[in-house]
């Protein structure tokens, strides 16, 4: 692996900071010490399960909802992050994928990082993978395979590797009528436990995950062989055995943390390798997960003999052909987009709806939308820019307030202090739903034109 922070041929870092270097500095060093429920630094949250914690739930959305500010951002589909204080995030300039740094007390931009060629298809160009903010590094990931460590203070590469050239991984681009990331891109976020970050390579021949020291980039361990499809690894206890659980371009499986042994494997093998939707975890010994082509299904862990983990599908509903959106659990009940143009409630221990409501989607593959879980509320964003307050009532839809809020996305929000930080392939936006004392000012959530 190469740790040269230098970038490689065409790809020059360059900072831009606020005033001076030293100006950036300061405006973090006097950032407020936040509380984790003000967090939200990686992809679908603290927990990656979609939930707020430690937030007040707003009341309603007003009809005519305004941002308190948005900033023109160049094209991508990476989310947004939020970690004290700071807003992290990546699109595309001048041909590039870029990663930028703004303070949400000044607004204003504190460093911006060039770090990879940018991709683009049919769908759009520009950055996939949502970053990871974990104390003062940022890790970011490009289309192609490249991943950085970078300094949360001035946006310095500390250490890198590229999946083409330390691991193999061919990037093949749409020039071939193959699945799984080389062909769309390396959309799924590494993940972070104690000193150590889990990247999804998807190297057939050397790794589909590297566990890397976070703080040097030196290799922990590396595990499987399948390629990567677009999902994002997560962290759960499942049959009494913390694991980290990855839905791959061929299977879903459970890899043990200390040092990558495969614990268990439930093929899920399609021709398009297309699985872009994280597992669920559900209870202690349960694993949703679902694709476009098998619908939705969900795995038991159960302890065997000698300290093994056994797997087996519990059920199967074929029906809910699910391509990009990961359903959010609250209680006993899955909420998310279903098949068609459906929001759903599913029941988790059967597979079956509760309930479906039409009106969130156009009828294609393609559609999507974002679930946040507040307390007993949701906030689903659509692909159209639509947001919903419901209440998470598994007996029937209810709608607690609408609003338009965006052009088209398939970016997740991230919500910290209240505020709802979200983007379209023109323009980052801050919506107040909560007011309260803050970085970046207070105030009731606004309805008219934005100031």
């Amino acid at each position: 692996m190469n740790r040269n922070p230098r970038p490689p041929g065409p790809v020059r870092r360059r900072v831009r900071a606020v005033a001076a270097g030293s100006l950036a500095l300061l405006l973090l060093a006097a950032a407020p010490l936040r509380v984790p429920g003000s967090d939200w630094p990686q992809w679908r949250g603290p927990a990656r399960d979609g939930h707020v914690v430690g937030e007040q739930s707003p009341g309603s959305i007003p009809e005519g909802l305004a941002p308190v500010w948005k900033r023109p951002v160049g094209t991508g589909f990476a989310s947004p992050v939020v970690s004290r204080g700071v807003l992290v995030y990546l699109d595309e300039q001048a041909g590039m994928e870029t990663a930028h740094a703004v303070s949400l007390a000044t607004r204003e931009e504190l460093w911006s990082v060039p770090f990879a060629e940018a991709f683009g298809d049919e769908w759009g160009s520009g950055p996939r993978s949502t970053p990871v903010v974990d104390g003062d590094r940022v890790f970011v990931q490009s289309c192609k395979g490249e991943f950085r460590c970078l300094s949360m203070k001035e946006g310095r590469t500390l250490w890198r590797t590229h999946f083409e050239k330390d691991y193999g991984v061919e990037f093949v681009g749409t020039k071939v009528l193959e699945g799984a990331a080389k062909r769309r891109g390396h959309n799924g976020s590494a993940i972070v436990d104690g000193g150590h970050v889990i990247v999804p390579v998807g190297s057939q021949s050397l790794a589909t995950l590297v566990c890397f020291d976070k703080q040097t980039g030196g290799v922990v361990w590396k595990s499987m062989h399948d390629e990567t499809a677009y999902s994002s690894p997560v962290i759960a206890t499942l049959a009494g055995v913390r694991q980290l659980v990855m839905f791959t371009a061929d299977a879903l499986a459970g890899v043990d943390l200390t040092e990558g042994r495969l614990l268990w494997r439930i093929p899920v093998v399609t021709d398009a390798k297309r699985h872009a939707v994280s597992p669920v975890i559900v209870g202690t010994d349960r694993v949703v997960a679902a694709s476009h082509s098998h619908g939705m299904l969900c795995v038991r862990v159960e302890a065997a003999a000698g300290g093994a983990l056994n797997a087996s599908v519990l059920w199967r509903n074929p029906d809910l052909k699910v391509n990009l959106s990961t359903p959010t659990l609250v209680g006993d009940s899955l909420y998310g987009f279903g098949s068609g143009k459906d929001y759903v409630c599913v029941d988790p221990s059967t597979g079956k709806l509760r309930w479906s409501q039409a009106g969130y989607g156009r009828g294609v593959k393609t559609d999507h939308c974002s679930t946040l879980a507040i307390g007993e509320r949701l906030l689903v964003l659509s692909e159209s820019g639509q947001l919903s307050l419901l209440a998470a009532n598994p007996g029937a839809h209810q709608l607690l307030g609408q609003a338009q809020v965006c052009g088209k996305t398939w970016s997740t929000p991230a919500y910290a202090d209240g505020r709802l930080y979200l983007r379209d392939g023109r323009d980052l936006y801050c919506y107040e739903l909560v007011a309260g004392p803050r970085a970046g000012g207070a105030g009731p959530p606004r309805s008219g034109p934005t100031s």
